[in-house]
C-alpha cells in the first residue's frame, strides 16, 4: 500500500535577518515567537528587531492547517499586509494581553510581517479528496477537510459519544480483531465528558469486571500515521504499572474512533470530590492524596514516561474495602499523546482550547519537549486548590490564557488561604517557581519537602 502524502507547513524567510531562514513543520506543534530566549522561533534582540516584544505572536500548526494570533504585542502582527493585533501605546504588555484579538487562519502563500521580519507561509497538501463519508453513519461528514485522508467522524456522531460507543460494544467480537479488546462489555452509565470524548462505566459480563470506557473523537479525519502515534503511546502507558496509577488495560481504534479501557475508581476524580464537599479539603487529607500522586509520578518518571496533562479531574480516587482511599493519576500522557498525534485539529488558541489552569509556562513555550519537572509543578498546582479552592493564576474571562501562563507568576499560597502552615506554603510557593526553572525538578523532591513540612503525612 502506497503510504498517504505528507502535509507540511514551511515558514521562510523573505526579508529580514536571521538564521536559519526557513523553518518546516511536518506535525502537531504551536510556536511563540518573539525575542525571548525562550521562543521556540526566537528573533534576534538588535536594532532591526526593536519593534518585537518579548513574546509577540503565537503560531499554532496541525499540518496542512496553520493559525497565527498576536500577544498584545506594542506594534503588531501583520498578515499580507493587514494588522491583526496591537496593543494601545498606553497599555502595558499585561493590559495588552486583555484585550481579545482574533485568530486567523493562514494559507499558502500568505505573508507574516513581525517588525521587519516577514516569513511567506507554504502549505503543502496531499491532492483534495473526495466527499469524505462519517465511519460511524456513513453520511455525509460536514466541513470535511479535503486535504486529509483517513475516518471521518460528522458532527452529529460527535454529539452523541454514547452511540459511538454503544455500537462498538455491539459489533465487537471474534469477527472484529480491532474491537475484540472490548468484547463481552456492556455499558452501565456515563462518568464523564470532555472537548475530546466521553467516559463510561462498562461490565465484561464474562468475569463482573467493571471498567473505565474512554471514547476519544477526532476532530480531523484519523489517517493512519495519527492513529499509530497515538496508539503507540497508549502502548507505553500501559506497560506502567503502580498503585497509585490508573491501570490502562487495552486502547484501540474503529470506526473513525478511538477507545481506552481502564481501572474504574469507585470514588470518582478529585475534582468531583472538591464539588461534593463544596469547600477546600484540610490539609491532613490534601496532602496524603498530593503524596500518593507523587509516588505514582515518580514511577512513571522512572520508565521515561511524563503525564503533561496533571490535573484535579484525572487524579482518581479508589475507595477500599478497609475504607482507606488511593489516589491514583489517570490518562497518563493520552490526551497529549492524542493532540501531538494532530487528531484534536487546532486547539491551543482560542477560547475553545480551555484554560490552562495546571500547566506551567515551560510547556507552552515547549510544546514538544516536557521533563518530568512539568507534572511536579502541575501536582503542586493541584494541591495548590485543593487547599484554597483556587488556582495558582488568576484567568479573568477577557484574558488570554496563554498569555497570562507565560507573563503571570503564581500567587502566593497564603495570599489565598492565610491559615496554610508557613512550611507547608513555603514548599508549595517553591515549587510553582517557575524562574529560571521550576522549583522541584522531580517528583521525590517535592514529596520529600512535603513530607518534611508536614510530618505524619
Amino acid at each position: 500500500m502506497t503510504a498517504a502524502p505528507t502535509a507540511m507547513v514551511t515558514l521562510t524567510l523573505v526579508e529580514g535577518r536571521l538564521t536559519p531562514d526557513r523553518y518546516v513543520f511536518d506535525e502537531r506543534t504551536t510556536c511563540v515567537v518573539g525575542r525571548g530566549k525562550d521562543c521556540a522561533l526566537r528573533l534576534p534582540s538588535d536594532e532591526h528587531h526593536d519593534t518585537v516584544s518579548r513574546h509577540h505572536c503565537l503560531l499554532d500548526i496541525n499540518p496542512p492547517d496553520i493559525r497565527v494570533r498576536d500577544f498584545g504585542s506594542l506594534n503588531g502582527t501583520y498578515v499580507n499586509g493587514k494588522r491583526i493585533g496591537r496593543r494601545e501605546e498606553h497599555q502595558t504588555p499585561q493590559e495588552g494581553a486583555a484585550t481579545p484579538f482574533p485568530e486567523h487562519d493562514l494559507a499558502d502563500g500568505d505573508e507574516i510581517r513581525i517588525g521587519e521580519t516577514v516569513f511567506r507561509v507554504g502549505v503543502t497538501a496531499p491532492h483534495t479528496l473526495p466527499l469524505a463519508r462519517c465511519a460511524h453513519c456513513d453520511g455525509p461528514a460536514e466541513d470535511p477537510d479535503g486535504n486529509r485522508a483517513g475516518d471521518h467522524l460528522c458532527t452529529d456522531c460527535r454529539a452523541e459519544p454514547a452511540a459511538l460507543a454503544g455500537r462498538l460494544l455491539d459489533l465487537a467480537g471474534p469477527g472484529r480483531p480491532d474491537l475484540a479488546p472490548l468484547a463481552g462489555h456492556v455499558l452501565l452509565r456515563e462518568l464523564g465528558r470532555g472537548g475530546m470524548g466521553a467516559v463510561y462505566l462498562a461490565r465484561h459480563e464474562p468475569t463482573g469486571r467493571e471498567v473505565a470506557l474512554k471514547v476519544m473523537l477526532p476532530k480531523v479525519a484519523a489517517n493512519t500515521g495519527a492513529r499509530d502515534r497515538f496508539l503507540r503511546e497508549a502502548e507505553i502507558t500501559r506497560s506502567l504499572r503502580h498503585p497509585n496509577i490508573a491501570t490502562l488495560y487495552d486502547s484501540g481504534f474503529a470506526d473513525g474512533t478511538f477507545y481506552l479501557t481502564t481501572e474504574y475508581c469507585t470514588g470518582g476524580s478529585l475534582d468531583r470530590l472538591l464539588r461534593r464537599r463544596r469547600r477546600p479539603l484540610p490539609v491532613a487529607e490534601a496532602v496524603p492524596i498530593a503524596l500518593q500522586v507523587l509516588d505514582g509520578l515518580d514511577h512513571a518518571h522512572r520508565q521515561g514516561v511524563v503525564h503533561r496533562d496533571l490535573s484535579p479531574s484525572n487524579i482518581l480516587l479508589h475507595e477500599n474495602a478497609d475504607g482507606s482511599t488511593t489516589a491514583k493519576a489517570g490518562d497518563f500522557g493520552i490526551a497529549k499523546a492524542f493532540d501531538q498525534a494532530g487528531l484534536s485539529g487546532l486547539t491551543r488558541t482560542g477560547t475553545t482550547a480551555g484554560k490552562p489552569h495546571f500547566m506551567p509556562r515551560r510547556q507552552v513555550i515547549d510544546f514538544k519537549k516536557a521533563p518530568p519537572a512539568v507534572d511536579v509543578w502541575a501536582l503542586a498546582a493541584c494541591l495548590y486548590q485543593t487547599l484554597t479552592g483556587r488556582t495558582p493564576r488568576d484567568f479573568p474571562r477577557d484574558k488570554d490564557p496563554w498569555q497570562i501562563v507565560l507573563q503571570s507568576p503564581a500567587v502566593p499560597i497564603r495570599r489565598r488561604e492565610p491559615d496554610i502552615p508557613g512550611a507547608l506554603a513555603d514548599v508549595i510557593d517553591h515549587a510553582l517557581r517557575e524562574r529560571p526553572r521550576i522549583g522541584f525538578s522531580t517528583a521525590a523532591e517535592l514529596s520529600e519537602a512535603l513530607r518534611a513540612a508536614v510530618p505524619g503525612s
